[in-house]
């Protein structure tokens, strides 16, 4: 692995495998014990960390890996499966190959572009958020989302900016990745279930607001902490800085 930024997406190498399968084996545990769900009060009575070893994966081996790991953890959601919708095969496993590939580039993406191009994503992602916030809060009340929208993608446009201009871009881009990563697999299962009419339309701000703001806030935690020390101990200093 090169400990200097993200593993370049070649060919699959034994310590590649090696990797996917420890990561693999990690988000099968979480699953199989439940650690993988951390409760929350939200309407699925608690928020997923079993797609963080997928970006994880992803985000220092490739997206080879993060494909890989993505299938394992989509092949074991459907295997065991109790809800009619990851029954599925085509809701439990097609989102979760796109988890560390998305991830990977969004990673790749930050960590390679100079911070005023970096600023200009945070922008973006300040205004994606916000329209997030108005498509969940218009529904309930159409006089709140405007003001809630621009409020909440300004606060996290400049947390953002903080973050890129306080330290290396190395973290926006970890920051970053655990967004997508988490926001791929949200977005995606929750379309095919509309779809494929497992979940009305009008059910959908709910759980988005509910799902995926806690999933993403402890996605951007463990992530970051991760990968971190990962590279730390990868690098033989565990005072290093990225």
């Amino acid at each position: 692995m090169n400990v200097e930024g993200a593993a370049e997406p070649a060919v699959l190498n034994v310590r590649r495998i090696v990797i996917s399968g420890v990561l693999g084996a990690i988000t099968i545990l979480l699953g199989w014990t439940g650690l993988g769900f951390i409760p929350v009060p939200n309407l699925a009575g608690s928020a997923t960390i079993m797609h963080i070893p997928t970006i994880v994966g992803g985000v220092m081996e490739g997206w080879p890996v993060g494909a890989i790991l993505g299938l394992l953890f989509g092949i074991f959601s459907f295997l065991r499966a109790t809800d009619p919708i990851f029954k599925d095969p085509l809701i439990a496993i097609l989102p979760r190959l796109f988890i560390g590939v998305t991830a990977f580039l969004a990673y790749t993406a930050v960590r390679r572009s100079s911070r005023y191009v970096a600023l200009g994503g945070v922008a973006f992602t300040g205004v994606l958020i916000g329209l997030f916030v108005h498509v969940i809060v218009q529904p309930y009340s159409a006089a709140v989302a405007e003001p809630a929208a621009v409020a909440i993608g300004a606060l996290a446009a400049l947390g953002l900016a903080h973050v890129t201009l306080r330290y290396p871009t190395e973290y926006l881009a970890l920051v970053i990745s655990a967004i997508v990563g988490t926001l791929t697999n949200t977005f995606l299962v929750l379309g095919l279930a509309g779809l494929r009419g497992y979940v009305p339309w009008a059910l959908m701000p709910p759980i988005l607001l509910t799902n995926a703001v806690p999933e993403v806030i402890i996605a951007i935690i463990l992530v970051v902490a991760v990968v971190t020390a990962w590279k730390r101990i990868e690098t033989g200093n565990t005072r290093a800085k990225m």
